[in-house]
């Protein structure tokens, strides 16, 4: 999962990180431009000597840079984090884009729930934080299935950590 419960985090009780599942890493990033790299000039050996060699090349380099520079922005789109705070007892969201200003949302724990939106949200089982007057959303760079099973932990926090 691409999120981690981390207890009794110094000067907090509980922190929930949040991250972009990465179905390729940098070692595969490299190993991905290599390989288009070499596959693409195999052509061109036989070509070695001849004036056609030289139309040709110019062409597989742009794909490959074309390539890389795909993956490389992938990567910085992906660059999201989001982490969930339990600090005394107040709530705190921190949302960190890939572009842009850090957002922040924090709410007494005793009047924070999730929710989850099956339909009608941007992604299917959209979950949502409420409170504080402002519900902010958590995790929907995260797949379906995996916003299920976060919606269960989180419901089940924030239902044990409250004050009775």
């Amino acid at each position: 999962m691409p999120y981690r419960w981390t207890p009794h985090a110094p000067d907090t009780k509980v922190v929930l990180t949040l991250w972009p599942f990465r179905s390729l890493p940098r070692r595969g990033f490299a190993a991905m431009i290599l390989m288009a790299f070499t596959l693409g000039t195999i052509p061109l050996y036989g070509l070695l000597g001849s004036v056609v060699l030289w139309g040709i090349l110019p062409f597989i380099l742009i794909t490959v840079g074309a390539l890389w520079y795909g993956l490389e922005r992938s990567y910085q789109d992906g660059d999201i984090l989001e982490e969930l705070r339990l600090e005394d007892d107040t709530l705190i969201l921190t949302h960190r884009p890939a572009r842009g200003h850090t957002q922040s949302w924090d709410c007494n724990i005793y009047w924070a729930r999730a929710e989850m939106h099956v339909i009608g949200g941007p992604v299917p089982h959209y979950i949502t934080l409420a409170g504080n007057g402002r519900t902010v959303e958590i995790g929907s760079f995260l797949s379906e299935d995996e916003r299920k099973v976060l919606y269960g932990e989180l419901h089940d926090f924030l239902k044990n950590e409250a004050p009775a």
